[in-house]
């Protein structure tokens, strides 16, 4: 789950990360009520997941209430346009009115996941305010890298090596070890796969704030901390996502499609390759679901029907590999799934290898039904079924 930036300031605010005073508002009308009552320079920001803001006109400024409410009009009256993050655009439904800083220097300060190491890695640049994939091409000898033993944590003299090694502006040497100890914070405490600063600023007199927030939460994390359930209902997500989380799901983790052979796996990776098998075969898939780890009855029950209410599919082909999963459980789902829910009934083709195997084959079998062995020949039964129906 990505993090809009005032949500994402939030949790830098706890963590002890300096952010800019400000507020965050729904209507322009409550945008000009708190700039009247604060006098001062302020900025206007829209509150949206994609980057670009600021070539698109959505960031303004404004000194008094009539100010801001006629700025904050301006940003809300259209969406964000498409750009390569958002081919679709972003609405505007929310704005961060934000004191305006005397900014001196811009750098960068991000914790993300290093998949190679298998540990955090935390990266500081000189160059800030600019995508760091444009200071990776152009200044790649610019960005510092520290890589955290997880077994050993944070200590302060990390960030003052980075400091030193990104040849950050001295103005930055004394804050910036305490803010990548409140972004490695953010990081553990919320189960974040990224915490990025840009730009981190310095100010004409020595402060140092996180002008901007980007947050990625881990969704299989959420759980752990509930109060993202509610911030979640102030995302811009889209109707295939909305259903995700109704589901129990990430957001990332259903998308429909046209074709009529519906697909559940758990895993992104067996997900994505099940489609491919489908489409080997000569079908179309009507669905991408990755059922996530350890998938309990529930969830699978919850799947089926996610498919059978909002696709078109024929027929379902469920392709489990057991790890963290259990074969049993899967099986357990979809026995429970078929004799419990009113959606509607298709064929199904099933997949079962790996933990528990056995039980779960013999629960499908006690339920009249025997999966395949492989994938390959599940996708070209599904195919046949489908072309049948």
């Amino acid at each position: 789950m990505n993090l809009m930036e005032y949500q994402g300031k939030e949790l830098f605010r706890r963590a002890g990360i300096p952010v800019p005073r400000g507020k965050h508002v729904t209507t322009p009308d409550e945008a000009a009520e708190f700039v009247a009552a604060n006098p001062g320079d302020w900025v206007v920001k829209a509150q949206v997941l994609m980057g670009g803001r600021g070539k698109a006109g959505k960031i303004k400024f404004a000194k008094t209430g009539d100010e801001a409410r006629a700025v904050a009009k301006e940003i809300v009256a259209t969406p964000m346009p498409p750009n390569r993050q958002n081919p679709k655009g972003e609405p505007i439904n929310s704005l961060l009115i934000e004191e305006k800083l005397p900014i001196a220097k811009e750098a960068y300060c991000a914790i993300a996941i290093d998949r190679t190491t298998k540990k955090p890695v935390v990266m500081v640049s000189r160059f800030g305010g600019m995508d760091i994939e444009e200071v990776a091409d152009d200044h790649p000898e610019s960005i510092a890298k520290f890589f955290i033993d997880t077994a050993q944590g944070y200590w302060p003299h990390v960030g003052r090596e980075l400091a030193f090694t990104s040849q950050l502006d001295p103005g930055y040497r004394k804050a910036l070890p305490q803010i990548v100890a409140g972004l490695y914070d953010v990081f553990f405490r919320y189960g974040a796969k990224l915490v990025e600063i840009n730009p981190l600023a310095l100010t004409d007199d020595g402060r140092v704030f996180a002008s901007d927030s980007k947050v990625e939460l881990d969704d299989d994390a959420l759980y752990k901390n509930p109060e993202f359930k509610e911030w979640q209902t102030a995302l811009p997500l889209d109707e295939d996502e909305q259903l995700a989380v109704q589901a129990g799901l990430g957001i990332r983790n259903f998308r429909r499609f046209d074709g009529t052979v519906g697909t559940m796996a758990n895993g992104a990776g067996l997900a994505m390759g099940t489609m491919d098998a489908v489409k080997n075969a000569g079908g179309s898939f009507a669905n991408f679901l990755d059922v996530g780890g350890g998938a309990n009855a529930e969830r699978v029950r919850n799947c089926y029907e996610l498919v059978m209410n909002h696709t078109g599919a024929k027929v379902f082909f469920i392709n489990i590999f057991g790890g963290i999963t259990r074969c049993d459980e899967v099986a357990k789902g979809i026995v429970e799934a078929l004799n419990t829910t009113s959606s509607r009934k298709v064929p199904l083709v099933i997949r079962l290898t790996g933990t528990n195997e056995e039980q779960g084959r013999r629960i499908l079998a006690d339920a009249g039904m025997t999966p395949v062995e492989t994938m390959d020949e599940g996708a070209a039964q599904a195919v046949g079924l489908a072309g049948k129906n």
